[in-house]
């Protein structure tokens, strides 16, 4: 199930979120430039490797925020940028730019730890935002329970449809703990979990003490929900 947007019309103008997004693609494109060894090679000096962090901490320690830049194909950055494109502006709205950038980084932090502390001894390189995102993702389900979710599913012909977005999320985050206790490789499926967790913890404490208003679009009935 692939989302298409939210239901929230106004958050502001996510210049943090657009930044991010800008900042992620300008990398995969400094990545592919290098040509296919230097893209394996950037992979192995600034990926996350466990083996080599929990070895060396503080001298590895950097891969931890570098890991969090880099992809390993298009259609990794494309599928990640997306996620953080749905749901990043109405947390940045939420949260603040400040503090949204604050609260992206440590999801990731404790996403990238959460992988490398379930498989301490691997020497893969993790990278992506995929962790940074799913913060994302816990911290909407945290601070909008009540927002919906336009929803794609390919079967012959796409079709569209509206779910809760607490369902959507809390549907994805069940995926993601099945993927992981079935052992499904190529993912770090424990860092989506972590980042999860550690977004919907962090929403509360990066939480401003004002109230936001947002519009969903779709209520005839109900021009303005405060959340």
């Amino acid at each position: 199930m692939v989302p298409i947007r939210d239901s929230i019309v106004y958050h502001g103008p996510a210049l943090v979120t657009k930044a991010l997004i800008g900042i992620n693609v300008i990398v995969f494109f400094w990545q592919s430039s290098l040509g296919p060894l230097g893209f394996e090679r950037a992979l192995l000096a600034y990926g996350l490797i466990p083996a080599l962090l929990f070895q060396d901490p503080l001298g590895e320690a950097y891969r931890l925020i570098t890991s969090m830049f880099l992809h390993g194909s298009w259609a990794h950055i494309l599928g990640n940028l997306w996620f953080l494109w749905v749901f990043g502006p109405s947390v940045e709205g939420r949260l603040g730019p400040g503090r949204f950038l604050g609260f992206y980084v440590l999801s990731g932090l404790v996403a990238a730890l959460a992988q490398a502390l379930v498989d301490p001894a691997s020497r893969i390189p993790m990278v992506g935002a995929s962790g940074a995102i799913s913060g994302v993702l816990g911290g909407y389900f945290v601070l909008f329970p009540t927002a919906w979710v336009l929803t794609a599913v390919w079967l012959v012909l796409p079709f569209f449809f509206w779910l809760p977005a607490a369902t959507y999320l809390g549907y994805w985050a069940l995926l993601q703990a099945l993927y992981g206790l079935f052992g499904l490789p190529g993912v770090a499926w424990w860092a989506h979990l972590g980042g999860f967790a550690a977004g919907a913890g962090l929403s509360r404490v990066f939480l401003p003490r004002r109230r936001y208003r947002a519009e969903p679009y779709w209520w005839a009935w109900q021009a303005y929900r405060t959340y």
